[in-house]
């Protein structure tokens, strides 16, 4: 005789979605079983009934131990699956679905009849994406590409709450302790970090004109548009370019962010870019191309910002120049398809968006105002709140900071610090870094558009140490698309 199959929960379904199997013990040849059978097989029935009902409650209590509340897809049948279509979505046992209903991976609500349970497809793609992201599933792209899963092996940078590390030194330790940008770039290109500032020298090669760039630059245009028109004319003045070892790559790439720096004063004029390009460190380039004041202390809070910024992970930008390299182009190439991705403005228009807050408050007593009218409207108030970071983003602080001991009775700086405290009044999140950057820009007097491009400069170091990471890799990084 044949005992009935049992079946046992999952053990964890944080881990992996795994159906779980049956198990059925040998049957015994024993004789003397033979007339306890029929009663053996009604009692099992019975109890296996009330497995199925305790299950079915328990698949309504999440892991707080609360009965799910109603989730508001009652009237949304194409959003709600039957048990059964939701095992099937998830390629599981009922029993294992209850269980992750059990444990809040999956809400529920009753059905018409109050019977059964239909379960949230959101929730069950969401989980679905999860496991195949563990088992290696093309399907898990769609949600890789959004915040999701990791896509790339990378050296580079890892973010966790603290921020960002940069080949294992946490950015901010590295601002606060005033390492200097030029060598925070060296570390991410090379892995070590130099004792002393290093010097980046021009090459001798001849250098493009700035005047003549200066005549292709409209008046008013924002410091960042120049960056996307200066890359091209000096790819094109530099025919070895291609398919370079990342032994000349390197002063090139010391080369190229000079340059951009200085020329990021053209809708000034190329007598500033001039200037620019004279001064010996990063930093105050860009003080003198975006016209700000020029301090000991002003230098060091903009180079606090550069390091701060200088990579972020598979930020957009940094994945766009990724792609590129994995095509073999030229490093111009790469650089400019970070620029081209941060003029997005759901990228680097985020500091437009700010500066443009900040203008609309004008003096810090309309900060409340202007977010509640705002919030009525529904649009948005500032740059808030980070994916990586639900308790804040560590980069911000640093920058506030800085920007208040700056100019701390400036009209503009004073408004902005007016709109935080009115966001975080009204329950928003903390600001992003962004919010930050756009603060010290306003304190150091620059003009609008100088925090994006200041943003840029200091992702050039990011851009280049992953351009240069991603050719090492022979693969080309070619995703494919889910039919729809």
């Amino acid at each position: 005789m044949s005992y009935p199959p049992t079946t046992s929960l999952p053990r964890s379904p944080s881990t992996s979605l795994k159906a779980v199997s049956a198990t059925t013990t040998p049957s015994s040849p024993l004789a003397f079983v033979a007339p306890f059978r029929a009663p053996f097989c009604v009692a099992w029935s019975i109890v296996s009934s009330l497995v199925d009902a305790i299950l079915d409650v328990v698949s309504n209590v999440d892991q707080h131990g609360l009965i799910n509340p109603p989730t508001g897809f009652d009237n949304q049948p194409g959003n709600l699956l039957s048990g059964p279509e939701a095992a099937a979505l998830l390629g599981v046992k009922r029993e294992t679905l209850y269980a992750y209903a059990s444990r809040g991976l999956v809400r529920s609500v009753p059905s018409e009849g109050g019977r059964s349970r239909l379960y949230v497809r959101e929730d069950l793609e969401r989980l679905k994406a999860r496991s195949d992201a563990r088992r290696g599933h093309g399907p898990v792209a769609a949600s890789a590409l959004r915040w999701g899963e990791p896509v790339l092996s990378s050296t580079i940078t890892t973010i966790g709450p603290e921020g960002p590390r940069y080949r294992g030194h946490a950015a901010t330790a590295l601002a606060a302790s005033g390492v200097p940008f030029e060598s925070v770039a060296e570390l991410l290109w090379t892995g070590a970090r130099p004792d002393e500032r290093p010097t980046w020298t021009l090459p001798q090669d001849p250098a493009l004109p700035a005047a003549r760039l200066a005549d292709l630059v409209p008046e008013g245009a924002p410091p960042l548009a120049t960056l996307a028109l200066a890359v091209p004319a000096l790819a094109a003045r530099d025919p070895l370019r291609f398919a370079a070892t990342e032994e000349a790559e390197l002063p090139r790439a010391r080369a190229l962010i000079r340059r951009l720096a200085a020329l990021s004063a053209l809708p000034a004029g190329a007598r500033r870019a001039k200037g620019a390009l004279a001064e010996p460190t990063i930093a105050r380039a860009l003080l003198v191309a975006l016209g700000g004041k020029r301090s000991d202390r002003a230098e060091a809070a903009l180079e606090q910002a550069l390091v701060l910024l200088a990579d972020h992970e598979l930020a957009t930008s940094t994945f766009a120049v990724r792609v590129t390299a994995s095509t073999g182009a030229d490093l111009y190439a790469c650089v400019s398809a970070g620029i081209a991705a941060v003029s997005g403005p759901k990228h680097g228009g985020a500091c437009d968006r700010i500066e443009a807050v900040v203008a609309e408050v004008g003096r810090p007593e309309r900060a409340r105002a202007v977010v509640a009218a705002r919030a009525r409207r529904g649009d948005t108030v500032l740059e808030l709140g980070h994916p990586f970071y639900p308790d804040g983003d560590p980069r911000t602080p640093p920058l506030l900071t800085a920007a208040r001991a700056e100019a701390p009775r400036k009209t503009s700086v004073a408004a902005l610090f007016a709109l935080l405290d009115a966001t975080k009044e009204a329950g928003h999140p903390p600001p992003s870094v962004d919010v930050g950057l756009v603060a010290l820009c306003l304190a150091l007097g620059l003009p609008p558009g100088a925090a994006t491009t200041i943003f840029a400069i200091g992702r050039l170091a990011g851009w280049i140490a992953h351009a240069l990471e991603q050719r090492r890799d022979p693969a080309l990084l070619r995703p494919r698309s889910i039919a729809s």
